[in-house]
This record gives structure tokens, sequence and C-alpha cells, in this order.
């Protein structure tokens, strides 16, 4: 049978993954996908790379967009990632009648209504499993595994970056800056480690799954992003104490007003398997009516667990090319006419259980003016640790966890008792994520 011909376009960490894959695995990929899946250009501007990846065994070019318009393509691979000329590229193959495969979660997560739409519109497909939590089959799971299901939330550890660096803040007791400086070291961290610390790379990829999981568009500019790279290592001691882990988390959740869309780091019960998640492995917890809570965990990153899933989706394509646009899986789950635009809900007004740290004068009186306050906004405390200060300290750090209230009580709290003379600096404040 006629072979597919693949357009790679980028032959660095995955795209060289990618080829090294399909490759070594070409028979059992051509049983499984009812013909060969061979890749027959690749597009880099490093062509000295790209001859020696492919050892010569592929047509090479430094021209992307030629291949987006070659007639001998069937399917185009983009790994070239970013917003920019990838985004031209995608659409232009597109606009070509050329199926797409993608990992790039910031393109979709950012301009996926209009890639899709095109698509849509010329009957191809655009697959992206490798896009959210390297070769786990995450994507594959929310929007054909769990088709029967009404699903009701997300929580995943989806950058493997932080939780590498938190794992050794919790681990060796290294402050962020040291424990950042390793992941570097390492290979983990990138050199600007902003998009991973920040949460914006989690952020892209909850992004793509919250629009999978509740039939909604792309959100991405309405979603509460913090990262971990303020987070103190005190914090990590005290709810270890407390029977908790400190994760960032990637949280969409359907409520009765619309969809919390949140990454930021939070407590965990230490008895949760997603707790004890270590190093730069990744994990997506997801709770369906039918099902329940169902877990996902693998490497989120890397040449061969991205090249998986990437495969994964040439395998797809190629076992639905002969089916109708109406007939294939779509994009997003629910059919294209079923999206619906479901308002993102404001961080201010969600509920959870919340960490506290407060750094106080040693008087008399201190936890009593400040349990007044969390009392008048409707704040129930559910436990607590007093440091006594050390010999010659003037200053205690308590550590409160509360009971579940809205967002915006918790904050009109903090910002009175902040105000009180006793408190020394800031009020540190976590959430904490029962996963019920």
């Amino acid at each position: 049978m006629k072979p597919i011909n693949v357009g790679l376009l980028g032959i660095g960490t995955v795209g060289g993954g990618t080829f090294t894959v399909l490759e070594r695995n070409a028979d059992e990929i051509a049983r499984r996908a009812g013909r060969p899946i061979r890749i027959d250009v690749v597009a880099d501007t490093n062509l000295d790379l790209a001859k020696k990846v492919t050892g010569g065994r592929c047509r090479l070019t430094g021209d992307a967009f030629a291949v987006t318009g070659d007639p001998n393509v069937d399917i185009v691979v983009e790994l070239i990632g970013g917003c920019g000329v990838a985004k031209d590229l995608v659409l232009a193959a597109i606009d070509r009648g050329k199926h797409v495969v993608t990992a790039n979660k910031a393109l979709l997560a950012n301009h996926g209504n209009e890639i899709f739409a095109a698509a849509q519109r010329r009957g191809v497909t655009v697959a992206f499993e490798a896009a959210v939590a390297g070769g786990i089959p995450i994507i594959k799971a929310l929007r054909e595994g769990l088709t029967a299901n009404r699903i009701e939330w997300i929580a995943g550890i989806i950058n493997g970056t932080t939780n590498f660096i938190l794992s050794e803040m919790r681990d060796k007791g290294l402050p962020f800056a040291a424990a950042l400086a390793e992941a570097q070291r390492l290979g983990y961290a990138e050199a600007d480690p902003t998009f991973d610390v920040e949460g914006i790379d989690a952020a892209h990829k909850l992004t793509i799954m919250s629009a999978i999981a509740f039939g909604n568009s792309m959100k991405f500019g309405d979603a509460h992003i913090e990262g971990i790279s303020r987070l103190d290592s005190s914090d990590i001691k005290y709810a270890e104490q407390l029977g908790y882990r400190i994760k960032l988390l990637g949280i969409t959740r359907r409520a009765a007003q619309g969809v919390e869309l949140r990454v930021h780091p939070a407590l965990i019960s230490a008895r949760r398997l997603i707790a004890n998640v270590e190093g730069a492995m990744n994990a997506v917890l997801v709770k369906g009516d039918a099902v329940g809570a169902t877990l996902y965990y693998g490497k989120g990153a890397g040449a061969e667990p991205t090249a998986s899933a990437v495969i994964a989706d040439l395998v797809d394509v190629a076992r639905m090319l002969t089916a109708d646009p109406e007939h294939r899986v779509p994009h997003l789950a629910f059919q294209p006419e079923a999206i619906v635009e479901l308002p993102i809900l404001p961080i201010s007004e969600i509920v959870s259980s919340y960490y506290l740290r407060l750094r106080v004068e040693d008087r008399p009186g201190v936890l009593a003016d400040i349990t007044r306050i969390l009392a008048d906004h409707q704040i129930s405390i559910e436990a607590m640790i007093q440091r006594e200060p050390g010999e010659g300290e003037e200053q205690a750090d308590i550590i409160m966890l509360t009971h579940q209230t809205r967002e915006k009580n918790i904050d009109e709290a903090i910002v009175r008792i902040e105000q009180l003379p006793v408190i020394t600096g800031r009020v540190t404040r976590l959430r904490l994520e029962g996963l019920l």
C-alpha cells in the first residue's frame, strides 16, 4: 500500500526523536496504521544538523513553506514551536489541504480557535497529543476514552521542570534559586526558565485540556496563573509537617457560573497518589461522573516520550484518511457546532481551603486578634502550628489551615491581618486542594 509521506518541520530534540522512533519501529507502526509512514522531507534552518540526524535518508530543505505546499506530502508535522512562523506554517498547510500534527501547546492555547476553524473549513485534521504531557496519552483519554462521562474537573502536574524544583526543595531543603540552578545544570530547565517557573507553560496545556473536557473554546487569556518563584522552602517544610506536599497544579473545574481555569502552587494531602509524583514526571487526575477519578502518569517531556505522542497522532491520521470529515473524532471532542462560550470564573470567586503563614511578634493576644478577623469573614480554622520563637528571637511563625471559603473572603481578611501592628511582612497564602 502507498506509504504516508510526512513533511517534518524542525529536527531539534523532538523532531530528531520522531525521526529515530519512526525508523526504529517502522514495521510495528505500519502494522498498526495499515500502511507505512515515512518522513519524506525535513525542513530546518540547520541543514548540517538535519543531515546528521537523518543520515541523508530523506529530502532536506531550509524552506519550511515549501513543505506545506509539497504535493508529495500527506501530513505536515510542526515541531518548531512558538506562535510566530509556526502559526503561519500550520495555516498554510491547512490551506493546502494538508493534515497537521503539532506539539505546540502555546500555538494552540493562543490561536487554537482560529486553527481548528480553518481545519474544519478545509476538511482536514489537526492532531496535538504531543502538546500536553509529552508521552502521556491524556488528549486521547479526554477526547475518546472518557466520552461517556460528564467531566467534573481536571488537576494536573503538567510541567516537569517545576515538579523537579519542588522535589529538590522538599527532599534537600534547598531554596528556590539553588533548586532552579540544579534543574538547569541537569537540563530540566532552560537558561531562561520564565515560562516554566511562572506557570505559563502549564497554563497553555491546561487551556487545551479544559476546552476538550467542557466543550469550551480556548480561553488562555482568561486563565489565572501563578508560578513557584516566590515559594519559600519554609512553606514546603511546614506543609510536610501538616501532612501535605506542595505541587504546581493546573486545575480546571466545572462550576454553576462557568469554568475554573487556574495554575498555582497548591497543598495536596501526602496520601494522594498525585502528591507523590516526584522529579520531572507529570501526572493528570481526571474526575468523570461515571468513571470516578482516573490518574495518568508518565514522562511529560523528552525526545522519545514526546515523539511517541507525535507518532501516535500520525497513526491516527493515517487510519482516518479515508473517512469523511463529518465522521472523524472532533478536534475538541465535541462537534464543532456544539462548542460553547462558557465564562472563566475570576479567581476571587473560587472556593478552596487555604494555608496561611504569618510572621508575628511574640506578644499576648496576637492569636486572638487574628482569629477574630478570620471569624468576621466567616473563615474557620481546621489546623494550626505555632512555632515557638528561638532563644533571643522576638518573632514567631503561625501556620493555619482553613476550612473552605471563597477566595475574596480570604483576600479581605489578609488585608486586615497585615494591618495589625504585630504582623511582620506579608502573609503567605497557598490554596489547599482536596481533589475529591
